[in-house]
């Protein structure tokens, strides 16, 4: 982990957001990203599938959550148990003990790997959205 990850954490601890808010799961999910090394070509075919998705059902520029169909599709596509395991990995390394909130949101990503994955999924589409 950077120096300007712990900067973001210490950051996204004094947001005051609740540690069960889609929010701060998916920027933390978003802080480790390139923790779970995903190919290139891979990614970037999942990702246009799931913009394809949300562009379906309206403005493809609309917010998206973590149960929208286009989060759940690049989450299926891209699950692998080891990127699982990437994942749990980085959240684990994430320099969270002494912030309260952030530490209660790793917690439950790490307790329920469902709600972590979606996270995941949402962090890279989000990413993907606010490059175009």
């Amino acid at each position: 982990m950077t120096a300007g990850t712990r900067a973001r954490l210490e950051e996204l601890e004094r947001s005051g957001l609740d540690p069960r808010s889609s929010e701060l799961l998916v920027v933390l999910c978003w802080l480790v990203k390139d923790d779970i090394p995903i190919d290139e070509a891979e990614l970037n075919g999942a990702r246009r599938r799931a913009m394809f998705v949300l562009a379906a059902g309206g403005d493809p520029h609309r917010d998206v959550d973590l149960d929208s169909v286009a989060a759940e599709r690049l989450a299926g596509e891209l699950d692998t148990p080891a990127r699982r395991e990437q994942l749990a990995a980085a959240l684990d390394d994430l320099p969270a003990d002494d912030l309260p909130a952030v530490r209660a949101a790793v917690e439950l990503l790490r307790g329920d790997f469902e709600l972590a994955w979606r996270s995941f999924a949402l962090s890279l589409l989000a990413d993907e959205l606010a490059d175009e």
